[in-house]
């Protein structure tokens, strides 16, 4: 059997050479079958890997496609100077599409729409799409046959999670009007309805709801701008660019 500490340079060695996310099989495979380390052992391994980069610039992390190492977020501001080419930004229509889609999956464009109050350009989905943040995963047995979107791996590979239960958990109410206040956004019409969002796992129809109803209903929830700190924390999303159109 290995010793976990030579097993530990193994596997920081081989994250390093794949320079992308490396399933738990993978790194199975890299052993001959009668060197193969256990499962807890191998776990073991990358626990300890994962704390040994506790005090330096990079961390282990897990996300859908695998384990992999990256800079730690804090230090984003410092070793972005290393690009000339600032990161592209999205427009708040994006990331509001891409959000309804994250936590109502399968969804067609017709819900999106229906829950956003405005029309998605097919130049939004396009940007999606070429992404590869969203795929079309089937067709709603209805007329037209309109196609359904989920998000992809490289969705959650692209926002540091594991899968969509680490998706931060949302007020069931949510009222966009006040959020379209509090962010001072103008690049879409208002939603002016109040909308529950379902578990990210749920197929459920929004639910629309008296406004009076849900002040009631409210009480003692967080702040709506508090929940988008977080969502925006936890995703790491880009800000919204000031143009109301997703980039070329």
């Amino acid at each position: 059997m290995i010793e976990t500490a030579k097993l530990q340079r193994i596997i920081e060695g081989a994250l390093l050479a794949a320079g992308k996310p490396v399933p738990l099989e993978k790194l199975e495979e890299l052993f001959a079958e009668g060197d193969k380390p256990e499962r807890e052992q191998m776990e073991e391994a990358l626990k300890g890997v994962g704390d040994s980069c506790a005090d330096r610039g990079f961390e282990l992390k897990k996300v859908s496609s695998g384990y992999r190492f990256q800079v730690r977020q804090e230090l984003s501001e410092w070793v972005s100077r290393l690009w000339e080419e600032k990161p592209q930004k999205y427009s708040r229509a994006v990331l509001e599409t891409l959000s309804i889609i994250a936590y109502r999956q399968p969804i067609t464009r017709g819900d999106i729409e229906k829950i956003r109050g405005v029309a998605v350009s097919t130049q939004i989905v396009q940007t999606l799409l070429e992404h590869e943040w969203v795929r079309v995963v089937g067709y709603r047995d209805v007329p037209g046959r309109p196609a359904m979107y989920a998000t992809t791996k490289q969705f959650l590979d692209y926002f540091n999670l594991a899968s969509l239960e680490e998706l931060p958990a949302l007020a069931e109410i949510r009222d966009l009007e006040s959020i379209n206040r509090e962010l001072s956004l103008d690049d879409d019409k208002p939603l002016g309805r109040i909308i529950e969002f379902a578990d990210p796992e749920a197929n459920a129809q929004e639910s629309v709801v008296d406004a009076e109803e849900i002040a009631a209903a409210a009480i003692g929830t967080r702040p709506i701008s508090e929940i988008l700190s977080e969502v925006d924390s936890k995703l790491g999303l880009t800000p919204p660019a000031e143009e109301t159109q997703p980039p070329e």
